[in-house]
């Protein structure tokens, strides 16, 4: 039996941004917030919001740079 598409590791898939987070790491999150200590129970955590963080991409010239650039004008 073939294996469907989306079930398939890619060299990048282990890289992907997932939303759910691990018992370890949610711990981790909170204990550097200073939300979690030892004597806390690990049953129960609140909940961990996990932000995507956006590449900032080039930044595409306008008109008048263009312009100004060329020295056409």
């Amino acid at each position: 039996m073939s294996l469907h598409r989306s079930l398939k590791t890619k060299p990048a898939g282990l890289n992907q941004h997932r939303n759910v987070l691990t018992r370890a790491e949610r711990i981790e999150m909170l204990s550097n917030d200073d939300k979690y200590t030892e004597e806390s129970s690990p049953i129960g955590l609140p909940k961990v919001g996990s932000r995507k963080m956006k590449v900032a991409g080039k930044k595409k010239k306008t008109d008048d740079e263009g312009a100004e650039e060329s020295g056409d004008e």
